[in-house]
């Protein structure tokens, strides 16, 4: 008999996660580089200012929570388009627990709960009694709305600057800031110099008046990847949402990990309800969560139901809402001719890969966008206030080739029968 050395190859890690990582950090400075240049031609200093940083991390906060909602929803197979009321009742739990207690944190924690109640709620609905995911959580988004109305004439009317719609003020939480980064970078951006100036602004805007909610809610996204794709629970819950049939073959409690999966979606929808209550306002208002959990989806899907493509999409959202509100009618103006290019590199690239329809389709629309920019000064008020809409439709039309979700997300799953 001749012995014979066996040798299997070692598996090679990080390949996969170590080439993505590369590629989100070089899209994220080319888009950085993008802004700068834009600046340059146009002008327009809010494009890379601390301001309009800032403001895209607050205003991407809720969005974020909401899309990872999405995300722990979807990843178990329950497609969870209620997380616009569940945002309502986060910020109805949030004024609640902050007002009658005094304390920030035990409204943080109310909110967070009362978003868990509203996803418990879609887990039931779903998840026992098979109702369709779609029908559950439109009647959740008008539910919720309804109800945190009726709790607030009950519990806030009378109370000062309470009533029907709003909550009387709340405490609020304290803000951190880097040490040093303040004052030093304050002085660089001043310059306008390229690069330099930029970088203070980008760095100053996101590491000066933070929020306990704010580091929270950035901490949650990794927080996540490490908990879906990183421990044997993530397995089992993405399971569910690929083959539930066979994560049950295999003993996995397919309802047990989906309702989880939902209540825990529920909760970060009170993160970002708490966020709207008590950071991005004083008080709980009614109608305050404007369609952001919409904007959320929107932002799960664009990041291909991934963290980091999640908090990309966040970002893109937020900033272009920041971008309207800080820098007006004439920064947007600006972002025509940014996304004309874009879409015209975009053009070129399909066209190399011989996919003609959508090269021509993202020529035409580059042209028209690029048009648009040479022969007008600045965008009507209605286009600027709709931007961070029109941006979502644009985005999620343009990346819908590249997106796959779950196999069995949305599809109605009974044990021992499949769905």
């Amino acid at each position: 008999m001749i012995d014979q050395e066996v040798r299997t190859p070692a598996p090679r890690t990080g390949g996969v996660r170590g080439f993505r990582g590369r590629r989100a950090l070089t899209a994220g400075l080319g888009a950085f580089v993008a802004l700068i240049l834009l600046r340059l031609i146009t002008g327009e200093s809010d494009i890379t200012s601390s301001g309009t940083m800032s403001a895209t991390l607050g205003l991407a906060v809720p969005i974020g929570m909401a899309a990872m909602g999405g995300l722990w929803s979807e990843r178990s197979g329950v497609v969870n388009i209620g997380l616009e009321g569940m945002m309502v009742f986060g910020t109805w739990g949030a004024a609640f627990g902050a007002y009658f207690s005094g304390s920030p944190w035990l409204g943080l924690l109310c909110g967070i709960a009362a978003g868990a109640l509203g996803g418990l709620l879609h887990a039931v609905a779903t998840v026992t009694f098979g109702v369709d995911h779609i029908v559950s959580g439109v009647a959740i988004n008008i539910l919720a709305p309804g109800v945190a109305r009726y709790l607030s004439d009950l519990l806030f009317n009378g109370e000062p600057g309470g009533g029907a719609t709003q909550s009387p003020q709340l405490p609020g939480f304290p803000t951190w800031s880097v040490p040093g980064v303040g004052g030093p970078l304050g002085d660089l951006e001043k310059h306008h110099w390229i690069l330099i100036s930029d970088l203070a602004g980008l760095v100053r805007g996101l590491l000066t008046n933070l929020s306990p909610v704010t580091l929270v809610a950035a901490a949650l996204i990794p927080i996540s990847f490490f908990l879906l794709w990183r421990t044997p629970f993530g397995l089992r819950l993405r399971s569910c949402g690929e083959n539930p049939l066979a994560a049950e073959s295999l003993g996995v409690r397919v309802y047990t990990m989906k309702y989880a999966a939902v209540v825990i979606s529920g909760a970060f929808a009170g993160v970002g309800g708490t966020f709207l209550a008590m950071v991005a306002s004083s008080n709980y208002q009614e109608g305050q969560v404007n369609g952001r959990g919409f904007i959320g989806l929107a932002a799960m899907i664009f990041g291909n139901w991934r963290p980091g493509g999640v908090a990309a999409g966040a970002g893109l959202f937020g900033y272009t809402d920041a971008l309207q509100l800080r820098g007006g009618a004439g920064a947007v103006h600006a972002m025509l001719l940014l996304l004309g290019v874009g879409l015209l590199a975009l053009a070129v690239w399909h066209a190399y890969r011989r996919r003609m329809v959508t090269a021509v389709v993202s020529a035409v629309v580059a042209v028209g966008l690029l048009a648009w920019f040479f022969l007008t000064d600045e965008l009507p008020k209605e286009i600027v206030t709709y931007s961070p809409h029109i941006t979502t439709l644009l985005v999620l039309a343009f990346a819908a080739q590249r997106l796959r979700m779950p196999a069995a997300d949305g599809l109605t799953y009974r044990r021992g029968g499949g769905h």
